[in-house]
């Protein structure tokens, strides 16, 4: 029978169960995190506990809170078993699962009030947050901040009191702090954007700037906003999960994470307020991230787009069928070879030929239960990140775009909301129904799909691209996804 996870049954796990040897009431919080959904709980949360298991930093422990109503629920949960949380990393030849004990409070969301108690707390000395790609209130089209997006608007009329958005709860907590004499704490992004740490600059100050421009130049000048690179494969946690880890570890968790072995992290050593010695577990600090998070967002996060929207055509429901199929995993290989490795700068000590394998072998992971759909989300938020600036460096720099454009193709096609089987596509993405009209129009007209601005910006203007896009697109609507790629195979001798 499994244990139900908590403080109290940690002793009676049994020994393929790894948990905290460190006093969890002897911890102390040095960060406030909103966001602690699977990958935060698999990544930041799960160095912190293996520092303390070092006995290193007690005085850096976390506490959780959010701004989305899915957020309570994770709270309630987590509280109910002593904010505990089981990671299980899986290989194809093992699994491991360990109890970690980083977190130690939440604070409901909505309560506004309390969060900036928190983040005034002289002991918390960096904020951190996983609010997702979308998260960031980002024009699409000019990847700028939008300070006029609702949410935005609505802190900044109500003059940063009581803030819904976490960018408002992070200004005000700021200002409250600079009044109060205290020094400013580090905000530290953990999502997965190009210069994450310039982007959360811009949402804060520019928020700001709304109600109050000279506190926002002090936020500009002072406050530290370093960058960071984060991988790890994380799926969403299902029944599948959770099953799983009742009969193999014996463990009944609310919110368990299983996610891959491999992980990474590099961050720019830019943290005035202080910080844990994360170098002690395998962080890289380094002068400039900006290499390694190019790398990481046009390779893997570029390759998740290249294999999501033709698996999601043919129906096939896992990360690693798609790569047990041979035709997706060749045209992964080859679009990487011919498109994206050239137009991916150097990075320092890092081979991007054994980069590429790396991933290869990641995707192809059949014990981790990624799912193509969750690849597939959110597409109108991640073309503009991980798929469309390698296009235009290609375009720029004269190189090849047939692949590229087959992206973009098959995205549309996706878009259109039905697969090749003919069985429904669920909504996948904010503006589905729009996305879904568009696809719509661009099976007989293709410059409809690129006449989206907020997406592709002027690149619907570019003559070779509108040129590539169309035919890929064409092709795909009257010989269907596995004739297309293969016609871009061909085309590169493959």
């Amino acid at each position: 029978m499994a244990m139900r996870l908590s403080r109290a049954a940690l002793g009676q796990l049994g020994p393929l169960v790894g948990i905290p040897g460190y006093r969890r009431d002897e911890l102390s919080p040095g960060i406030v995190h909103v966001g602690v959904g699977n990958f935060h709980r698999a990544h930041q949360a799960a160095y912190l506990d293996e520092l303390f298991e070092s006995g290193l930093d007690h005085d850096w422990a976390i506490i959780g809170t959010g701004v989305r109503e899915s957020d309570a629920g994770m709270g309630r949960d987590l509280a109910a078993q002593d904010f505990l949380t089981t990671v299980v990393t899986q290989e194809a030849e093992r699994s491991q699962a360990r109890v970690t004990g980083a977190m130690i409070d939440f604070v409901e969301p909505g309560d506004a009030v309390a969060i900036i108690e928190r983040l005034v707390d002289p002991r918390t000395r960096i904020v951190s947050l996983t609010v997702t790609e979308g998260g960031y209130y980002i024009d699409p089209a000019t990847q700028a901040f939008d300070p006029g997006h609702p949410d935005i608007v609505g802190d900044a009329v109500n003059r940063l009191a009581l803030p819904k958005t976490a960018f408002g709860l992070i200004a005000a907590g700021l200002l409250k702090r600079r009044a109060a004499g205290l020094p400013p704490f580090t905000v530290m992004s953990c999502d997965n954007l190009p210069g994450n740490g310039h982007v959360t600059a811009a949402a804060v100050a520019g928020l700001v700037d709304l109600v109050d421009p000279a506190a926002a130049r002090w936020i500009r000048e002072t406050v530290a906003f370093p960058n960071g690179m984060v991988d790890r494969i994380t799926p969403a946690t299902s029944d599948r999960e959770r099953q799983t880890l009742r009969d193999d570890f014996g463990v009944e968790d609310r919110r368990p994470v299983f996610c891959e072995d491999f992980r990474q992290w590099v961050l720019e050593d830019h943290f005035p307020a202080g910080r844990p010695r994360l170098e002690e577990v395998g962080v890289q600090f380094v002068a400039d991230v900006a290499p390694f998070e190019l790398m990481k967002i046009r390779i893997l996060n570029g390759g998740h787009a290249t294999i999501s929207y033709p698996a999601g055509l043919l129906g096939i429901h896992f990360v690693h069928e798609a790569m047990e199929d041979a035709q997706i995993a060749r045209f992964l290989s080859v679009l990487l070879d011919e498109e994206i490795i050239p137009v991916v700068p150097p990075v320092p000590d890092t081979d991007l030929a054994a980069y590429k394998r790396t991933i290869e072998r990641r995707f192809a992971n059949p014990k981790i239960g990624d799912t193509i759909r969750r690849l597939c989300l959110d597409g109108s938020n991640r073309q503009p990140k991980f798929i469309l600036p390698t296009l235009r460096d290609a375009l720029r720099t004269g190189r090849p775009v047939d692949g590229l454009a087959l992206v973009s193709a098959l995205w549309c096609r996706y878009c259109h909301g039905e697969t090749e089987g003919g069985q429904a596509i669920a909504p996948n993405d904010p503006g589905w129904s729009r996305l879904t009209e568009q696809a719509g129009r661009a099976r007989h007209t293709p410059e409809a799909w690129l006449a989206m601005q907020d997406v592709y910006g002027d690149l619907g203007q570019d003559e070779r691209f509108l040129r590539a896009f169309s035919l890929a697109l064409q092709h795909v609507w009257q010989h269907g996804t596995r004739a297309s790629i293969d016609r871009y195979l061909a085309s590169r001798g493959s």
